[in-house]
């Protein structure tokens, strides 16, 4: 007021009466007053062109979205727009600090994903192996760091097969299929398990939730032992069903989307989108003998064979685990590790429209890796088709749960022994902190 005692101020913040902080900033970009006084309540939804200039007090204290937000209210037309960042000497730290400079830095157009960049490498992306950002996130750059990241864990981690919710088999008269038709919509259905076999509607369903979303043969055996105790033998007509649902669960854990029979060869197909060569050598270095089961054959389309051309890994077979495992083209000189990102975003997709595909004419099928087993349409005859792919899915899927499982044990084992040493970590810092104060 001494200085420009002509000046018109107007306030805005959260405090004001209802409707009263909108009133004034709007009564502010009509032009009724020169400077509007408001708190962060305006970093969103304002929009006035014809303000060039902010003044923004104690900038240490706000976080880089806020700073950015509110650097954003300015500079919203053609004119020369002006943003100062008042501080406190005494009061800055190491990271408000480079914030700030971060600010100074970025200032062109479209710089806000560098600027959500920048804000991750000052703050750290969380507890991601640790109560702190592992490693010298902050040394090497966030990107970087994500990408040494990704291909640490893609080497030690040799199953990163992709989730696939729910498998669609397309089989003559509907075999292997665990899809339940109803004409009633809205009733307690169910397809596995018999009405005479758990009379009681509600608890039917619950018990085939639970069978459907088994994690693996192992789980289903024991639900359905749980049903041999309750409701006494097993039903043949539920016997058959549970075969599928079995089928089902080896598919699942193998992601193996889509199961049909290529019609003129009598050959079953199962597509995988997601398999690659390290997670088949990895299955197979667990099987018997070193070899995939007979009958199982593999196909991986050139792009993913590391070779000119298609490679086929024979059911039976002993095979070259070394040559599957080591691919030439991700070397630690080039960074082409992004590649797979994107085919696993690629397979995802696949993945989540699987169960809309009616035949297998529908997709061409030669553009992914696939299990094949040879002539199960011609050789098995109808109704023992299930049985045949079971005798060759079990096997491998077996390893992949065990694998699975082995994984969430050292996770959990690494995550007790984590708090346990954060835990004596504090206790040691409140020692030494009773004793200085002891000793002053």
């Amino acid at each position: 007021e001494r200085i420009c005692p002509s000046l018109r101020v107007i306030q805005a913040h959260g405090r004001m009466a209802r409707g009263t902080a909108e009133d004034n900033v709007a009564s502010f970009a009509e032009g009724n007053f020169d400077v509007l006084l408001a708190t962060t309540v305006i970093e969103n939804g304002v929009d006035i062109p014809r303000v060039n200039t902010i003044i923004i007090q104690n900038a240490q204290a706000f976080g880089m979205s806020t700073l950015y937000q509110l650097r954003g209210r300015v500079g919203r037309s053609d004119l020369q727009a002006y943003a100062y960042f008042f501080h406190k000497n005494d009061a800055i730290t190491e990271q408000s600090a480079m914030r700030l400079q971060a600010m100074a830095d970025l200032t062109e157009l479209g710089s806000g994903f560098d600027v959500a960049n920048r804000d991750l490498e000052i703050r750290g992306a969380g507890s991601l192996l640790g109560t702190e950002q592992s490693g010298m996130a902050a040394k090497v750059g966030f990107d970087l760091y994500m990408r040494m990241l990704k291909k640490s864990i893609r080497q030690l981690r040799g199953l990163d097969l992709p989730v696939v919710p729910r498998s669609n088999v397309i089989l003559p008269a509907g075999e292997g299929s665990i899809e339940a038709v109803t004409e009633v919509i809205g009733e307690d259905e169910t397809y596995l398990i018999p009405e005479s076999y758990i009379p009681d509607a509600k608890e039917r369903v619950r018990q085939e939730g639970a069978a459907r979303l088994a994690e693996s043969t192992q789980s289903l055996v024991e639900i359905t032992n749980s049903w041999r105790g309750t409701n006494g033998p097993l039903p043949a007509e539920l016997q058959n069903n549970l075969k599928a649902l079995h089928l089902h669960t080896c598919l699942r854990q193998l992601g193996i989307d889509v199961v049909g029979l290529d019609e003129s060869t009598g050959d079953c197909i199962l597509r995988s989108p997601g398999l690659r060569p390290r997670h088949w050598a990895m299955i197979c270095s667990q099987l018997p003998r070193g070899a995939p089961p007979k009958g199982l054959d593999v196909l991986f389309p050139a792009r993913f064979s590391f070779t000119k051309d298609d490679t086929e890994i024979t059911g039976g077979k002993k095979i070259d685990l070394e040559e599957l495992l080591i691919n030439p083209n991700y070397s630690d000189e080039e960074e082409e590790w992004d590649a797979l990102d994107e085919e696993e975003v690629e397979a995802m997709k696949e993945i989540s429209s699987a169960v809309n595909i009616k035949s297998l004419s529908e997709i061409e099928i030669s553009n992914y890796p696939r299990f094949v087993v040879k002539k199960l349409g011609k050789s098995v005859k109808e109704g023992s088709r299930v049985d045949a792919l079971l005798k060759v899915l079990l096997p491998p899927s077996k390893v992949v749960f065990e694998k699975q499982q082995r994984d969430k044990e050292k996770a959990k084992v690494a995550a007790e022994l984590r708090e346990k040493r954060e835990l004596i970590a504090k206790q040691k810092k409140e020692q030494e902190k009773l004793g200085a104060r002891r000793m002053g």
